[in-house]
């Protein structure tokens, strides 16, 4: 059976792998800003920014069976030098709009639907000058869980955490080599991850094959967040 399956932010990075990999299977719908990436894939496109537009319900199917949020940010300073914007801003993007949105959709989400959310591998493991996207990922874990609990057994409801990834988000991390180097070094598995690394599992938990998951929080970050080998 084809699943209807809704991403916002399916445009870049991560969420245009899971697109590519679902395309053809499921009917995928993609809410986001910009669709120029998404070329000839078989996806509804919706035209949406999360963080000032209303998601237009007329584009949706009556019933849906996954949904994925991929916005995300990176800001990264220390502490004294983070404005109160920029705490807000990390907040409204990864986790207030991740709220409205769901929301808006849970009365089409069926039994058996899986809803996966991105958190990041510096909230289980404190890293200097993440106060700010931790803090807002960490609202996304607690949100889940609770979620998950809530909605129990008809939704399942996890979250990927991962560490740094090769997409368009991370440019300025990674923009010469001896930055990708150092970065890769700093991972047990000696490499930052690809798009399709964090894309795999999001396609695993929104699959039949992950039905006796829920409320997890899944680390895919080279072995950081576990493994000490310095």
């Amino acid at each position: 059976m084809k699943k209807n399956i809704l991403l916002i932010g399916g445009s870049h990075g991560i969420g245009l792998s899971i697109a590519q990999e679902l395309h053809n299977e499921h009917n995928l719908y993609i809410a986001s800003r910009t669709q120029e990436e998404l070329g000839a894939l078989n996806v509804t496109h919706i035209p949406f920014d999360v963080t000032a537009d209303d998601l237009n319900m007329t584009a949706l199917p009556d019933e849906l069976h996954g949904f994925v949020y991929c916005p995300g940010s990176i800001n990264l300073k220390p502490f004294k030098m983070m404005s109160m914007d920029t705490f807000h801003q990390d907040m409204q993007l990864n986790f207030f709009s991740l709220v409205k949105v769901v929301k808006e959709i849970m009365p089409r989400l069926v039994e058996g639907s899986s809803m996966v959310f991105f958190s990041t591998v510096a909230v289980g493991t404190g890293m200097p000058f993440h106060t700010s996207v931790a803090a807002a990922k960490g609202a996304i874990e607690g949100f889940a869980k609770s979620m998950a609990a809530e909605h129990a057994p008809k939704i399942r409801v996890n979250v990927v955490a991962p560490s740094l990834v090769d997409t368009p988000l991370a440019t300025r991390l990674l923009s010469n080599d001896r930055k990708r180097e150092m970065m890769s070094e700093r991972h047990p598995l000696k490499r930052v991850g690809e798009a399709n690394d964090i894309a795999n599992i999001a396609i695993f938990l929104l699959s039949d094959k992950s039905t006796w998951m829920t409320g997890q929080i899944v680390g895919v970050d080279g072995g950081m967040s576990t493994l000490n080998i310095s």
